[in-house]
């Protein structure tokens, strides 16, 4: 191992002696002018003519939350909620790449006080010296950044400045109130909200004055005495005494510990299902752990439901109903059966983070028929759920592709439990692997476990084709007669983001998924129970890596459904160019698959009549609210528009339209691939000559890279002006005349105008969007 030279060790170890003095002494400095330093802790404050939750989380609604939630909020500043306002800034990012896995830092759940946290590392926006003078403002940080920008507005149109800090890769400084004058000084266009134009004076005053009187809380809004009694009932369903009811609340608490539930009595009320000490009707004491299956170090475990005070974001926002018709469902799946628990399962990890070991007493059919009800969410926890946003997770996945599942009276008796019991082994997830080491398993450990899954399946699957009758459509879920939406799914991908939508959304997609129960339980607990965002990289590679097992298992599902000539075919265009280590693999793959294809095909092109056979079958559940209705003006123009590559090429991932006559509609930009078979190299795979345009009615994804506004009697002009774009230059016109970009002086006012469309037209989805990704062109 390379040791530095003594002398350069001597430098650098005196330097680090300098500076940690500098910062000492000037610390003592501000202690002696301003006094020390006391965490401001949550305290409800009487009303007043300003507080938080009485006038100013709208407003930060509007303007902050856009890029302040979630994991990738900028230095960690949370807005969505007071008590990420009190935590305050971290300069260490939770995206990046490391060794050793990160501390987490979720709030509400690894410290519980302002103080706890500033023991981990955070630092305060608000004054938390003597409340004297002008000291609120002076020492506050959220101040200061609104006073910086008020100071030094963005220009006012054009674009900014390349020294900007945006994007996905963006490298953010994150100065104290201790350093912020001289950052203020070195970066006077640094002020909030950042690279986005300036409050409006009234809108900034309010901040401000409410500031200056030590940032009041207020009252949190209370739960609704209506739904008392649900709260009750509910939290005595989760936490019944026997064996088996403790058991079934364990399996829905690691399934909804990511949810937004709701009552339809109180729709504005959203809870999480927390782990705690205590049981119902005493003060919830959270367990706080790193996955949802790990040992919660108490003899018994309660299920809770916690009032979450946080703002609604796109990105993160996935509501679940909690009804009457819900909890007969469920006590009809999980409690009716006659069935035994004669012991409850640790929670070791090798046990623990397999669901297929750890829930074998519950019925397979109550959990498949629990995970298929609500799939959209199930799937929607993939992508929204741990991560935010991450492109390790994601670029597993094609931009556009429908996902199908099995009928549930396939996946169910005591012959497909006790395939799934023989087999648990060659269902081993990475999860199950230490964090802080470099996993032992490798791409040929899990392709043989993967295969052996496989050969074991294909036997059941031929020995079940003897005992009973061809299904043919039948083996597909048709959403229960057409009446459950979440029969048929579309996903879209972002590049490092994207979205799950019922119905079946644009024009046939390259691939489609079939879903069973054994795919669709082994991705919850690869990329939601288990996956870890403060994880170290072999973590992370390892869940991106079998992932792609899961793919392309989804993928084949779909493919056994084909005429067996034409399968080999289908995969070979699906995964051109792949590594020969998985050609071969999906070469065995086919080769075990047994003969079943669902119709009797007499086309030239079998997929395409097996997606419009599966169209008739589901009915309405394949329709979605999304489809363009050609039959108006507006939507008749969007659905004639076709972009050439040299036109479609310019545009982001995602672009908002608003015609202020009709409505949202996104541009949704398909990106192609000849195989997603590697984490490294896919701008080598891109095939822009195979890019398409979906354009569908409302919000499309969380983050908008692109706005335009176009008015009624414009948009034939903009559509004609959007098909011939040749170059840069072009675009840039284009928005010069119909966009909105960062630096417009309308920029809030079409933001405001968003915000109100979206919940007008999607009022069951709305939440705030993420302004993180918008393009600067």
């Amino acid at each position: 191992m390379y040791r530095l030279p003594p002398l350069l060790r001597r430098w650098i170890w005196l330097s680090f002696v300098f500076i940690s003095g500098c910062a000492q002494l000037q610390l003592e400095q501000w202690d002696a002018h301003y006094g020390k330093a006391t965490p401001k802790e949550r305290a409800v404050s009487a009303p007043g003519p300003l507080t938080y939750y009485g006038q100013i989380r709208p407003l930060l609604e509007k303007r902050c939350v856009n890029c302040h939630g979630c994991y990738d909020a900028p230095c960690q500043l949370k807005q969505e909620a007071y008590e990420g306002l009190l935590r305050g800034a971290n300069a260490q990012p939770v995206y990046g790449t490391r060794l050793l896995a990160a501390e987490p830092t979720r709030l509400f759940e690894d410290a519980q006080t302002t103080a706890e946290w500033r023991s981990k590392g955070f630092y305060p926006v608000f004054n938390e010296r003597r409340a004297e003078g002008n000291n609120n403002l002076q020492l506050s940080l959220l101040a200061q950044t609104l006073i910086l920008k008020k100071n030094h507005p963005l220009p006012s149109k054009g674009l900014l400045p390349e020294r900007f800090a945006l994007g996905l890769d963006a490298k953010y400084e994150c100065p104290r109130i201790e350093t912020y004058q001289a950052f203020a000084k070195a970066n006077p266009l640094a002020g909030m909200p950042y690279g986005l134009p300036a409050l409006k004076p009234a809108e900034a005053k309010k901040i401000l004055d409410w500031v200056s009187l030590g940032a009041p809380m207020g009252s949190p809004p209370q739960l609704p005495s209506q739904a008392d009694e649900q709260l009750q009932q509910w939290e005595a369903f989760f936490n019944g005494p026997s064996l088996k009811q403790q058991l079934v609340g364990r399996y829905l608490y690691e399934h909804l510990f990511l949810a937004h539930l709701y009552f339809a009595n109180a729709p504005g009320a959203h809870f999480r299902l927390v782990r705690s000490k205590t049981p119902p009707g005493e003060p919830i004491d959270p367990i706080s752990t790193r996955r949802p299956y790990d040992d919660p170090g108490v003899a018994r475990v309660y299920y809770r439901l916690r009032l979450d005070p946080s703002s609604l974001l796109a990105k993160t926002y996935m509501p679940y109903a909690l009804s009457a018709e819900r909890l007969a469902l469920w006590h009809s799946w999980f409690l009716n059966p006659n069935f035994t628990v004669d012991r409850l399962p640790n929670y070791s990890e090798a046990e623990s983070a397999n669901p297929f070991i750890t829930f074998a007493q519950l019925p397979v059919e109550a959990r498949y028929r629990f995970l298929l009800s609500e799939a959209q969410f199930t799937i929607m926890n993939f992508i929204k759920g741990p991560v935010c946003r991450g492109q390790v997770a994601l670029n597993v996945i094609q931009d556009h592709f429908w996902v199908f599942f099995l009928a549930p009276e396939t996946q169910q008796g005591a012959p497909f439990a006790q395939f799934l019991a023989y087999n648990s082994a060659h269902l081993y997830l990475p999860v199950m692997e230490s964090n802080n080491l470099i996993p032992v398993g490798s791409w040929a450990t899990y392709s043989r476990l993967q295969m052996n899954y496989l050969e074991a399946k294909a036997a059941y699957v031929r020995e079940s084709l003897k005992s009973e009758e061809n299904l043919g459509l039948g083996l597909i879920w048709d959403g229960d007669g057409g009446r459950n939406p979440n029969a048929a799914l579309t996903i879209f991908r972002h590049r490092d983001s994207a979205s799950v939508h019922q119905g079946l959304i644009g024009p046939a997609p390259k691939t489609a998924w079939v879903i069973g129960y054994p795919l669709l339980e082994r991705i919850h607990y690869l990329l939601v129970a288990g996956f870890d965002v403060y994880g170290n990289v072999p973590h992370q590679l390892m869940s991106r890596l079998y992932m792609d097992f899961l793919r392309i298992e989804g993928e084949m599902n779909f493919v056994e459904l084909l005429p067996k000539k034409t399968q080999q075919t289908e995969l070979a265009f699906w995964y051109r160019d792949a590594e020969r280590d998985l050609q071969r693999y999906i070469d065995a793959y086919l080769n075990h698959m047994p003969d079943r294809p669902l119709l009797q095909y007499s086309s030239a092109d079998p997929k395409q009549e097996l997606f419009q056979a599966l169209r008739q079958h589901l009915g309405q559940a394949a329709q979605s609210p999304r489809h363009l209705n050609p039959r108006t003006a507006t939507e008749h123009t969007l659905d004639a528009l076709r972009l050439p590559p040299a036109a479609l090429k310019w545009l982001p991932q995602t672009t908002l339209l608003l015609v202020p006559e009709e409505g949202i509609f996104t541009l949704v930009h398909v990106s192609a691939y000849s195989n997603l078979s590697s984490l490294f190299g896919e701008e080598r795979r891109r095939r822009p000559l195979e890019d398409q345009l979906i354009i569908t009615r409302g919000v499309v994804g969380a983050y908008p890279n692109s706005f335009f506004r176009v008015n009624r009697q414009d948009l034939a002009l903009w559509a004609a002006q959007l098909a011939s774009l040749n170059s840069e230059a072009d675009y840039q016109t284009l928005k010069r005349r119909f966009g909105v970009r960062r630096t417009d002086a309308n920029f809030w006012a079409h933001s405001d105008d968003l915000a109100r469309i979206f919940h007008q037209q999607q009022p069951s989805e709305a939440a705030v969007l993420d302004y993180n990704r918008l393009e600067n062109r």
